[in-house]
């Protein structure tokens, strides 16, 4: 294959034919985008509304759920052009911004419930120092830190990636990602592959340390709790681990797309599996800590039911 280095687009070959169907996907699309705007940002508005939310633990959700606002807008505009377009091309530059996007999104999203598991932590080992340990400008820090790491990490890998020539422009994917660029590379890409793998090692294996010392440690503390205490410690820990669950599962799904050869599993299901990161926990978990925390479900009742029934009242008294 020739040289594609000076391609100023790529072809996204996923999506295929779709015919008439192109419609019916499109609205599903849109519905579930719309869905996790609604979702997230209801989440946001309330805890930024009621005092009473203004917790270390809703800040660190508050930041969850911005981050999934932030990963899906990088995703969905484009997956609802191209689902209607005959031919699903993207800018290089689009790319490339995408990828940096999506990438983010996605360190940024790890990093996030791994601060929330050692939040959780702290809550239930040491109840009486919390408001000592987590103050404000820990949060502040921590909330900061989990961006700027994501940004630079992934600004490096970037840059590597832009200064690879190019012998080709088709990605078999709906959307760009990095390591579709590497395998377009016309030459050897072994720092760009050591570079990944030992800047994916470190992230991930610190990030899972402090993931599996915090429930070890809280496992360790209800084991020798009263009934009543080992209940709350589950309702407090249920809702995020349930979402790390469910991110990791998504995540779990794009390294095995893309290091196995996924030609004999049906096209949707490659096309949903490809996307499960950016789209289910964005819009099940502010649906899963809307139902889990008392707190939370509490406040969005008392925000929404008088802004449904004021507009009923007053049309009655009319």
């Amino acid at each position: 294959m020739g040289n594609s280095s000076h391609n100023t687009s790529f072809i996204l070959s996923a999506y295929g034919e779709t015919g008439r169907i192109r419609y019916f996907y499109f609205t599903i699309t849109l519905v579930v985008y719309v869905a996790i705007i609604v979702a997230n940002s209801l989440l946001i508005a309330v805890i930024s509304v009621e005092r009473t939310l203004h917790e270390p633990m809703y800040f660190f959700l508050c930041a969850l759920s911005a981050n999934e606002l932030y990963g899906s807008t990088a995703l969905f505009p484009s997956l609802l052009v191209n689902i209607l377009s005959d031919i699903q091309e993207i800018a290089k530059v689009a790319c490339l911004v995408q990828v940096f996007c999506l990438h983010t999104y996605a360190s940024t999203e790890f990093s996030t419930l791994a601060v929330m598991a050692y939040d959780r932590y702290v809550s239930i080992c040491y109840p009486l120092q919390y408001n000592s340990i987590m103050t404000p400008k820990k949060v502040c820090t921590f909330i900061v830190s989990t961006w700027l790491h994501s940004t630079i990490g992934i600004a490096i890998t970037i840059t590597l990636t832009m200064c690879l020539p190019l012998c080709g422009n088709i990605i078999e994917k709906v959307y760009c990602d990095n390591y579709s660029l590497v395998k377009l590379s016309c030459i050897d890409n072994t720092v760009n592959n050591i570079y990944g793998l030992i800047s994916t090692f470190l992230y991930t294996g610190i990030l899972l340390t402090l993931i599996l010392y915090s429930y070890t440690k809280i496992l360790s503390i209800c084991v020798k709790s009263s009934r009543e205490s080992r209940v709350k410690a589950v309702n407090t820990c249920a809702p995020h681990l349930i979402c790390l669950v469910n991110y990791s599962v998504g995540c779990l799904f794009e390294i095995v797309q893309n290091r196995f050869n996924m030609r004999h599993v049906p096209f949707i299901v490659r096309i949903i599996l490809s996307i499960y990161f950016i789209i289910f926990p964005p819009l099940l978990n502010p649906v899963i800590y809307g139902i889990r925390i008392a707190k939370i479900r509490t406040t969005v009742k008392k925000v929404l039911v008088p802004c449904i029934i004021a507009p009923c009242v007053k049309d009655t008294t009319e």
